[in-house]
């Protein structure tokens, strides 16, 4: 079985103004596509041929072709569910209630904020699910993310935002704090919850 590009679910404009439509059409049919032809690639002929995202992710990361390529596509495959055109302004439901235990909305906000922020070079933001039910936020490096383990924090991915410079460049430039702020116009809370109660 190989890995293939996943739906979008709306069109490269539905996120304006967030994010522009041409970095949406370069982000997915560029970046997102060579990280699945390469995946493909890194796999064929593996014992990981045949396996799930999440379990190429988890037993992979010794072989840094599977590694950064797994990753890219297991980490754009959640950002592009989790965008929505309008977005849904808070939290909802069981993932509500576990922020509410993190110390709130606004904490998991500045907290998130801080991470995506202060990443150096590229990676991603997280919000992730821990073994124990609680939620953590964090920052990887590059395509690493919380599945794998040679990540700092270690959970499951329920939120996550790109920070790489070919996610926000067209439109923000060097204005990364800008594109984190506006990241929060477009989060699907209904789809980080439905990842939540997996």
């Amino acid at each position: 079985m190989m890995f293939t590009l996943p739906e979008l679910g709306y069109a490269y404009d539905a996120l304006e103004p967030t994010i522009d439509a041409k970095t949406m059409e370069i982000h997915y049919t560029k970046h997102h596509q060579g990280y699945v032809d390469n995946l493909n690639k890194a796999i064929a002929g593996t014992d990981l041929e045949g396996k799930t995202i999440e379990e190429v992710c988890k037993t992979g990361t010794d072989k840094p072709a599977v590694r950064n390529n797994g990753g890219g596509h297991f980490n754009h495959s959640l950002f592009w569910e989790i965008l929505t055109p309008g977005g849904s302004k808070e939290p909802v439901g069981n993932v509500k209630a576990a922020i509410e235990t993190y110390g709130g909305f606004e904490k998991f906000k500045t907290d998130f904020t801080e991470a995506a922020k202060t990443r150096f070079g590229s990676g991603w933001a997280w919000l992730c699910k821990k073994a124990d039910g609680s939620v953590a936020v964090c920052s990887s490096p590059n395509q690493d993310n919380p599945l794998m383990p040679v990540a700092d924090c270690q959970g499951t991915p329920l939120l996550g935002l790109d920070v790489w410079e070919h996610a926000y460049y067209l439109k923000y430039q060097n204005k990364r704090p800008d594109y984190v702020t506006a990241f929060f116009e477009v989060i699907n809370w209904d789809k980080v919850e439905e990842k939540f109660n997996k």
